[in-house]
């Protein structure tokens, strides 16, 4: 299952809700990891809009818990904005909270992301050993996010793939490939040696660095062009 919340309502649509968190990330002196905030708000926009997306729901809000101080604010929504114009999205509204009464010693930020469906019939792709799987992209975690940006697939590239009929897309998370394979056929089994691929399969792809693409051998095609060199084909052998 997705990492999303979906709500009914009005009889027509349901309102997708995706949610990513992020901590001892930025700019503070006890932060692990040393980034701009902007950085910091960009990534975790990232992980909860490709899970709207994948979810099928058109990004219309996002919400920012900001525990960094007042100070990064800007530099924060800045970051949102970064990911909303690289998705070409319109009427997208940003508001949120700051903790300003304690100052931490770690920053932390967690992020919300609704989004808008149409309750129409959708086809789900159940798992046939004729279906094709890709990698998009290349599991990064930490500092190898900003010291290998090339292998970051792109948001422009996801969106794109996403809008391709009868493709499923599933974002990989900080549990890795192998889990988020297991999540999208629950009816199914999947273990490590059954997967065939250059990519670590195990290794958590941080702020989703890059995403499952399961799709027919006739739109492999289409999807190579889509995404270039960050295409990574994985084979499962049952």
């Amino acid at each position: 299952m997705r990492d999303i919340v979906t709500i009914p309502f009005n009889g027509v649509d349901s309102l997708i809700v995706a949610c990513d968190n992020s901590g001892a990330i930025g700019m503070k002196e006890d932060d692990l990891v040393q980034v701009p905030y902007e950085t910091v708000a960009y990534y975790a926009f990232r992980v909860a809009v490709m899970e709207c997306i994948a979810a099928g729901g058109e990004p219309i809000a996002v919400l920012l818990h900001n525990f960094c101080g007042n100070e990064p604010w800007d530099e924060l929504v800045s970051g949102i904005e970064k990911g909303i114009s690289e998705l070409k999205l319109f009427d997208v509204r940003i508001s949120g909270s700051t903790e300003s009464n304690f100052s931490l010693l770690q920053s932390a930020v967690g992020l919300v992301v609704l989004g808008k469906k149409s309750i129409a019939p959708t086809t789900e792709i159940t798992y046939s050993n004729q279906l094709k799987f890709a990698i998009i992209g290349r599991p990064l975690v930490g500092n190898e996010v900003i010291e290998h940006k090339e292998d970051v697939v792109p948001l422009s590239v996801f969106q794109e793939v996403s809008k391709v009929n009868d493709v499923m897309i599933w974002p990989v998370g900080s549990k890795g490939i192998l889990y988020e394979i297991n999540q999208m056929f629950p009816s199914q089994e999947f273990s490590q040696e059954m997967i065939i691929s250059n990519v670590d399969i195990l290794k958590s792809a941080g702020p989703s660095t890059c995403f499952l693409t399961v799709f027919r051998s006739d739109q492999e095609e289409t999807i190579q062009k889509i995404t270039g060199s960050l295409y990574r084909s994985l084979r499962i052998e049952k």
